[in-house]
């Protein structure tokens, strides 16, 4: 259960004046500011304002609601001269709930290294009764008589309370009186918050810490102040420094915790020399600012989800100073993420900002914080490609201009009868079992937000560990923040996915796939490409005419495959142009390309006329094509090719759209001179060549081979 309140009970709560109030009076400039924006936020809706409530976690123990002996407390009578146990009821056990929270004051801190802050602790889960009672009894000893605690409440003018409890846990047989009166009253094990209840006045009711006196939290305040400036090897990590946050002068501190473990004792980075206790000077923020970023884990842990082996974090805010109505904004934003377990942040919040015209009037200003983070062991971490700059507009673009693609002729995303022109396939497949082939924004978006996106296409992880060398990781918090791609790095995670592939069968629908990609990516702007590397980057000319209906208008029926044959040309032709990465500029990839869908459509021949289970494909692999050989290979292809041509009686070549285009070429390939190009270019061309082929089938009489080629049957 959540204590976040509704949207609505949020925004009745606080006025504009006093959330201007709680607010910062800066702009969110960095992952602090954010951070701190989140921890307001989230305490005001909680634990509310108040000096104390940033120290507060009642958030901790919502799951004990409503659940039956989950409160404890021992019954303390401070009445009298001398401090004692109740004598009649010396142990209260009740159900805790929402309306004891401010009541029982609670105030986490980590089990493994010690009691909670407050007075109140938490059990483990399913104690014995004897361990819950050594808790209770831990309540006059461990936290009453703890040298922070003590020295806190001396010159409190309720600090007598303290004592007195202190004072009667030394008394001589008290752990077994408390054992006694829990196991007379639990009924086997449990788990719950442990706590004291006093009594001030003779005629007085039994209270708990939060209702009994401010001594008890300006205790717990102390307590958790001090874990600020001593934590690992830092002993007092405390000095005069300026507030990298409020800006103010004053005392920071040095160990706080942070959500998002970016700034921790124990980074992978290392830094010879650095003292732990001169943390402060490197990160300096006042003790209640610590506290208040501790606070915002709540927001930061549920804008983020897991995805190959990092974390990955998209956290909405305004730019600028905040406004009231932005924060309340902010505020149902973060309450909608924290509440839908189903959807990724970035999936719901652009849910809420469809939803909303009054967010989408804040356009630029509304941006996110987006950062991947990495665990490689116990408190290790390493963070990279964090960026304040995302935009929602930037994966969203991307998705649109993956859908045009999808839904260009390029592409058989729909079947034959919802096409103009059935006869002739288009030029890639796009098999519906996979995932990047779905023209839908919700489904490609959340292909995009998991990670999916990428690992459809790019180069497998050598483990199952996370890698800051994973190219898919890096591209997705890119994409994330709207920063462009290197496209020949593209290309060499593509190319090494397929040699991964190749041994299944020629891989053409992840050949499909990447191309799709490769083209929303340019066509969205998020692709950069020096010297031979920039027409990749370019975006596709596509036209809304397709190809079929170009033939029938404008190109005569062809001898050597009829009205179908005279398809592939005009489509051919039409591809080519549309393409900038294959003008007759780049003779290297243009040739590569064509070669490929020689070799693609042969195969394609031999399967369906010739039955053969060795084919060009397995003779020419992907790994085979070079520099070197690229000219070597074209001529055994062509040479292939007039072979069957001669064999079926033709008056010319099969597939001469393809050859008349490869023979114009391949002069212009200097291959002694300085190529421009490397092999991982000439290696993707070639597939996506193959892969066209092979998917240049007809449904028509009029074509030469009549049934489709087989591919492999691959899964994403």
């Amino acid at each position: 259960m959540s204590l976040l309140p509704e949207p609505s009970t949020f925004e009745k709560k606080y006025d504009d004046k006093e959330l201007a109030s709680e607010l910062p009076d800066r702009p969110i400039t960095s992952l602090r500011d954010l951070q701190y924006v989140y921890g307001r936020l989230y305490t005001l809706a909680t634990a509310g304002g108040g000096e104390y409530a940033a120290y507060l976690t009642p958030e901790k123990s919502t799951d004990l609601f409503d659940e039956p002996e989950s409160l404890l407390y021992l019954r303390v009578d401070l009445s009298g001269d001398e401090s004692r146990l109740d004598p009649d009821q010396p142990v209260g056990v009740e159900s805790y709930g929402e309306k004891k929270v401010e009541a029982v004051a609670h105030s986490w801190y980590d089990s493994a290294r010690g009691f909670d802050h407050s007075i109140t602790h938490r059990t483990g889960k399913n104690k014995e009764p004897e361990k819950v009672a050594e808790y209770l009894h831990q309540r006059l000893t461990s936290w009453a008589d703890d040298d922070v605690i003590q020295e806190a409440t001396a010159d409190h003018e309720d600090g007598w309370i303290v004592d007195a409890l202190a004072e009667l846990g030394e008394s001589e047989g008290l752990r077994e009186r408390i054992e006694a009166a829990v196991d007379e009253q639990l009924d086997g094990k449990t788990t719950a918050l442990t706590t004291v209840a006093v009594k001030l006045e003779p005629d007085g009711e039994y209270l708990l810490p939060g209702e009994a006196s401010p001594v008890f939290n300006e205790a717990m305040r102390a307590r958790k102040r001090s874990k600020l400036v001593s934590k690992g090897e830092a002993t007092n990590s405390v000095g005069e420094a300026t507030d990298l946050v409020t800006g103010n002068r004053g005392p920071t501190v040095g160990t706080a915790e942070d959500p998002l473990n970016y700034f921790l004792g124990k980074q992978l980075e290392k830094f010879p020399g650095f003292d732990p206790d001169e943390a402060w000077r490197t990160h300096p923020v006042s003790e209640d600012v610590a506290v208040t970023l501790m606070n915002a884990s709540t927001f930061v842990d549920a804008c983020d989800y897991y995805t190959m082996g990092a974390n990955v974090y998209y956290l909405p805010y305004f730019f600028g100073r905040l406004q009231p109505t932005e924060a309340r904004e902010l505020y149902r934003m973060l309450y909608a993420v924290v509440r839908d377990e189903e959807m990724t942040p970035i999936e719901r919040v652009y849910r809420e900002f469809q939803n909303d015209p009054a967010l989408q009037e804040y356009g630029e200003r509304f941006r996110f914080y987006v950062a991947a983070v990495m665990k490689h062991q116990t408190k290790r971490f390493d963070v990279f490609g964090d960026t304040l700059d995302g935009s929602l507009l930037s994966p969203v673009e991307l998705i649109s201009s993956h859908i045009d693609i999808l839904e260009s002729p390029l592409f058989d995303v729909y079947d034959d009868a919802e096409r103009d022109t059935p006869e002739l396939r288009p030029a890639f497949p796009a098999p519906e079992n996979w995932d990047i082939f779905v023209p839908s924004e919700h489904a490609l978006l959340s292909t995009l937000a998991t990670g999916w996106y990428f690992e459809q296409t790019f180069a497998l992880a050598d483990d199952d560990d996370a890698s800051a060398d994973d190219y898919r990781i890096r591209a997705l918090v890119a994409v994330l923040s709207g920063e462009s791609l290197d496209v020949e790095t593209v290309l060499t995670e593509y190319v090494e996915r397929l040699l991964e592939d190749e041994g299944e069968g020629f891989p053409s629908f992840r050949v499909a796939a990447q191309y799709a990609q490769l083209c929303a990516l340019a066509e969205a702007g998020l692709l950069t490409g020096r010297d031979a590397y920039e027409p990749v980057a370019e975006p596709l000319q596509l036209t809304d005419d397709h190809p079929a209906d170009d033939m029938q208008q404008d190109t005569p029926a062809r001898a050597d495959g009829g009205n179908v044959a005279a398809a592939r040309e005009t489509k051919l032709e039409q591809f080519l142009e549309q393409t900038p990465a294959l003008a007759e500029d780049q003779p290297e990839r243009r040739g590569s390309f064509l070669l490929g869908a020689l070799v693609g459509q042969v195969t394609g021949y031999q399967q369906v006329s010739e039955g053969r289970s060795t084919t060009l494909i397995d003779q020419y692999p992907i790994k085979a094509v070079t520099e070197s050989k690229l000219k070597r290979l074209a001529s055994d292809v062509l040479d292939k090719n007039i072979v069957y041509s001669r064999e079926n009686n033709m008056a010319g070549t099969m597939y001469r759209e393809v050859v008349d285009r490869l023979v114009t070429t391949l002069p212009q390939i200097d291959i002694d001179g300085d190529w421009e190009l490397d092999t991982t270019d000439l290696r993707f061309y070639y597939s996506l060549g193959v892969a066209y082929g092979m998917n240049n089938w007809a449904s028509s009489d009029d074509e030469e081979v009549d049934d489709q080629p087989e591919t492999a049957e691959e899964e994403a």
